[in-house]
């Protein structure tokens, strides 16, 4: 009986991360399918794309990764870009690596893998009883995980159907997202404004010198420690 209620009660917690994940599903899948869009126009076909997704899981990186590849970066330019970029899941992982110490190593390990800003943004509003639960926790990933990957391989089938010309426009989908993560952040601080526009500029002044790969992870790295500084003084 014991055994039965506990396993009812990982059940509730799943479907209880399922329900707490479905708003981020339901903002990731247009930009999944735009992304698998936009990815057909590098070009990497349906597998290619989805394995992306798969693995890197990271939308901004991702839409980031396919247009400097349209823009003839190389690899390496590209996954430098991407570390750059995804830094900050070290420490969003970090902050709730304190919620799952009591849980083994591998629970913990595969709980960080789906950390994004979306779910670090829900887990860390929810009570902390119930993001202590692996379980919770796999229902919100699961959820939201399951979204951008299957709306890449939508966007990716879409591809087949939609102009080039069309699916080479999906880029803008990529500004749309950085717009509207910037747009909240600066509202609330002046730095951070200084910080994107000081990034956005060098990068600008960069590209004729290094290319555009470089000047990405250059215009990068300046600005989140121009970001440190002023932040810590603010």
């Amino acid at each position: 009986m014991a055994r039965s209620g506990g396993k009812q009660c990982r059940r509730q917690l799943l479907i209880s991360g399922v329900k707490a994940g479905l708003p981020i599903a339901l903002g990731y899948l247009p930009l999944a399918v735009s992304f698998g869009v936009l990815a057909a126009q590098v070009p990497l076909s349906v597998p290619q794309s989805v394995l992306m997704s798969v693995i890197v899981y990271a939308g901004a990186s991702q839409f980031m990764a396919v247009n400097m590849l349209l823009l003839g970066a190389a690899g390496a330019e590209v996954v430098l870009a991407a570390f750059v970029v995804n830094f900050r899941h070290f420490i969003m992982s970090m902050s709730l690596a304190g919620r799952w110490s009591r849980h083994p190593k591998w629970v913990q390990t595969l709980l960080s893998l789906g950390v994004t800003d979306e779910t670090f943004a829900v887990a860390s509003m929810a009570e902390r009883d119930l993001t202590e639960r692996p379980h919770f926790m796999a229902g919100l990933m699961l959820c939201a995980y399951g979204a951008w990957v299957s709306g890449t391989a939508i966007g990716g089938l879409m591809s087949i159907f939609v102009p080039p010309e069309l699916g080479s426009r999906m880029v803008i989908a990529l500004y749309a997202m950085f717009i509207g993560l910037l747009v909240p952040s600066v509202r609330r601080s002046w730095a951070l404004l200084a910080v994107a526009a000081a990034g956005a500029l060098l990068n600008t002044l960069l590209r004729p010198v290094l290319g555009t790969g470089w000047s990405i992870i250059a215009a990068a790295c300046v600005a989140a420690l121009l970001g440190i500084s002023l932040l810590d003084d603010a």
